[in-house]
């Protein structure tokens, strides 16, 4: 498979392409955010999230525990195809509704929302 079907599989699925929309809306968003928000567990987001970064969608850093995702605003060559999925997030009223519920999720910091998911899986 070409770098170019690669890119498009990628963006194939939902959840990667609900991860790329939310992370044109935020400058970053932390793993934990991420996978709390897509109500999926640790793990898939994690294969999710690793499919955008090996394609070059998105780039990673690591912080202490913590891993923060963005955009991939540095390859020139993916910039032209960024911008047209933003235009078509805009215009998604699905995907602009499933945005909004993104808002709980990142009106705390990482560090809160870590302890909550522990408090609620202490529970169980």
């Amino acid at each position: 498979m070409t770098g170019t079907e690669n890119i498009f599989k990628a963006l194939g699925d939902r959840n990667r392409l609900r991860i790329l929309a939310a992370l044109l809306c935020h400058k970053e968003l932390c793993a934990c955010q991420i996978h709390e928000w897509l109500g999926v567990t640790g793990a898939t987001a994690s294969k999710h999230l690793s499919l955008l970064v090996d394609n070059g969608l998105i780039e990673s850093r690591k912080e202490g525990r913590w891993v923060h995702y963005r955009t991939n605003r540095n390859n020139p060559a993916i910039r032209p195809l960024i911008n047209w999925i933003k235009k078509q997030v805009e215009l998604d009223e699905a995907l602009q509704s499933d945005l909004k519920k993104l808002e709980p999720v990142t009106s705390c910091t990482p560090l809160e929302l870590r302890k909550k998911q522990r408090d609620r899986a202490a529970c169980c």
